[in-house]
């Protein structure tokens, strides 16, 4: 197959070219648009990859004219982030599907081939699995030569069937696939009773009664033949193997990324340099405008996708840039400031949070399953608590979703997987808390109140749509993703700044402890902490003084603001709070104490 790849980012092009290659395709780039046309004049490609926005000719225009000038080849668009206007335009122009920058090379890797096979590959007109025959333009369907009589629905669930023999549907698929035209969909012992029926009808002819098989929880697919299971298996080797062939390349390719995009982020810092003084003219601000743009496009499909939304925010910078103030410096240095720190962090791979439902309520569970696909979530299914308590400390889920109507015990596992002191399947559990969310078709104010002091972090009716309460999970998963905060502490006492790091330094934050406060302002530019610890009473320059100065700063006036006081008198809080503190804490505190105190400031900011 041969790929024609039109994006003007060399760096993302080269990767994405390397990848592509390793997978047996034949790549071709061109930087612009038009370079991108004189090569399609000449050379047959299968499939476009295009950019949108491109020097010269743009991707839109340059698909518009490929339609227009008659040719067929199949078209995926890469698009920036949250521009829906141009995945609009760009279908209608003639694209045949768009993934939007950045995106992950897998993801990418998956949608070609899925284009590809779509474009190359037609329907058989008799669909036949094993010895079942349907034939599609006489509605006649055959098992070993034996006619089957099938009613109209019947014979639509086979077709459906057949036409994805790898793919499980559950009932809510079903009613999407064969009933869209109706009112009101059926019952669910409606799609088990046509189930039935046509097992009953296979059976009859020869076939095994469970031809057609349930899956658990999820739905129903047709059952693997024997031959057909060893040469899933066999695919399924390959694929592991072109997966892991993919993933070394792209472990490659971002090092060599890495290396060479210290460029893109020199013509930012000269822009911003720039700016400080009054200079920028015109070709350096539009080159930086264009540096930020591809970061923002590339970064994230590298590992970085906070880096991604940072150049994004730098590149609005840029480009609304119609007079220069000192807050735009300050705002455009501290988004230098934590590009240039997210860089430096080790890449982080695209991993799905992992789910726990602990509920046997099928239609429920089947509904969340289909939701949590379109987020990114990885789910499992517990159907009884007895199996939650046995598989979650082998899980270790990052969230639980508990129905309290499963059993009366349900809020005596709310508490053990909140606490995380009681023990799981008989094993005290040193582990740390699990979030847990719970679901429930009961309302009333007693029942919220036994649910909040046993630790659930959210009340929710089963009566939500599946997207609501998926919303809620993925808030509580933001919630407990606070371990890249950086924390610095100011303290002329060896041993409180011992006691801190011991305290925080295993929930995974990065610390800076610092005793002679005369070097304060050096370190905190340096580290650009997300909160501050500050002592009081301190030689030199006291926590208040210090206080006092980061809040008269324009840049650092937001941070927060922690103190460790000795005695918690009133004249003392009054007078810290007074000068901008966010909370204090007494030194003689216990561990937990402490702990709790941090983490809950630095989710709220």
């Amino acid at each position: 197959m041969r790929i024609l790849l039109v994006e003007d980012d060399d760096l993302l092009a080269q990767a994405v070219a390397t990848a592509l290659t390793k997978q047996n395709y034949v790549v071709d780039i061109a930087a612009d648009g038009e370079a991108g046309w004189e090569l399609i004049s000449v050379c047959n490609y299968d499939l476009i990859l295009l950019d949108v926005i491109l020097p010269k000719l743009d991707g839109i225009s340059l698909c518009r004219q490929l339609r227009q000038s008659g040719h067929q080849m199949l078209i995926l668009l890469l698009t920036a982030k949250d521009t829906k206007t141009d995945k609009v335009i760009g279908l209608d122009a003639g694209a045949d599907d768009y993934v939007v920058k950045p995106f992950d090379f897998q993801e990418l890797s998956a949608r070609i081939r899925a284009l590809l096979r779509r474009g190359n590959t037609s329907l058989p007109p008799i669909l036949e699995w094993g010895s079942l025959c349907l034939d599609p333009s006489t509605c006649e369907v055959t098992y070993a030569d034996i006619v089957l009589n099938l009613t109209a629905k019947e014979f639509s669930l086979l077709d459906l069937f057949l036409r994805n023999n790898q793919r499980i549907f559950s009932r809510s698929a079903i009613v999407d696939q064969l009933w869209s035209a109706e009112k009101d969909p059926p019952e669910e012992n409606t799609i088990k009773s046509h189930i039935k029926s046509l097992r009953q009808k296979l059976k009859a002819a020869g076939a095994n009664y469970d031809f057609i098989e349930t899956v658990y929880g999820m739905g129903y697919r047709l059952k693997a033949l024997s031959n057909e299971q060893k040469c899933q298996k066999d695919q399924q080797e390959t694929d592991l193997k072109q997966q892991k062939t993919l993933l070394a390349t792209i472990a490659q390719q971002r090092e060599i990324f890495k290396v060479k995009v210290g460029s893109r982020i020199t013509v930012l810092n000269l822009a911003a340099d720039a700016l400080r003084r009054g200079t920028l003219d015109v070709e350096l601000r539009q080159k930086a405008e264009q540096e930020a743009h591809k970061l923002a496009g590339s970064l994230g499909s590298f590992g970085f996708p906070k880096g991604s939304l940072l150049a994004n925010e730098i590149e609005d910078v840029f480009q609304n840039l119609k007079s220069t103030s000192q807050a735009k410096c300050f705002d455009l240095d501290k988004l230098l400031i934590k590009l240039q720190r997210e860089l430096e962090k080790t890449p982080v791979e695209q991993i799905q949070n992992l789910l726990l439902v602990i509920s046997n309520d099928r239609q429920v569970v089947e509904e969340l399953i289909k939701e949590a696909e379109n987020q990114e979530l990885q789910v499992k299914i517990a159907t009884n608590l007895t199996t939650a308590r046995n598989i979650i400390p082998s899980l270790n889920p990052d969230v639980v979703l508990l129905d309290l109507d499963i059993h009366k015990d349900s809020l005596k596992l709310l508490t053990e997987l909140s606490q995380r002191s009681a023990t799981l399947g008989g094993t005290p559990s040193p582990l740390p808390e699990i979030p847990v969310l719970v679901f429930t078709e009961r309302n009333n104010f007693s029942y919220r109140v036994e649910v909040a002091r046993a630790g659930g972090r959210a009340f929710l009716q089963k009566s939500m749509p599946p997207s609501q309460i998926l919303e809620s999970v993925s808030q509580i998963l933001q919630q407990t993703c606070i371990t890249e905060a950086r924390v610095m502490v100011v303290d002329d006492d060896s041993q409180t700044l011992t006691f801190i790091q011991q305290s925080l330094e295993p929930l995974g934050l990065t610390l800076k402890t610092l005793e002679d406060s005369r070097y304060f302002w050096d370190n905190l530019t340096e580290f650009s902490p997300d909160l501050l610890i500050l002592d009081v009473e301190m030689p030199h320059i006291n926590g208040i003084e210090l206080c006092q100065v980061v809040r008269n700063d324009p840049y650092y006036k937001f941070l927060p603001v922690l103190f460790l006081v000795d005695n918690l008198n009133t004249d003392i809080v009054e007078q810290i709070f007074a000068i901008g503190a966010d909370d204090c804490i007494s030194k003689t505190a216990k561990n937990s104490q402490l702990i709790t105190r941090v983490l809950n400031r630095l989710k709220r900011t």
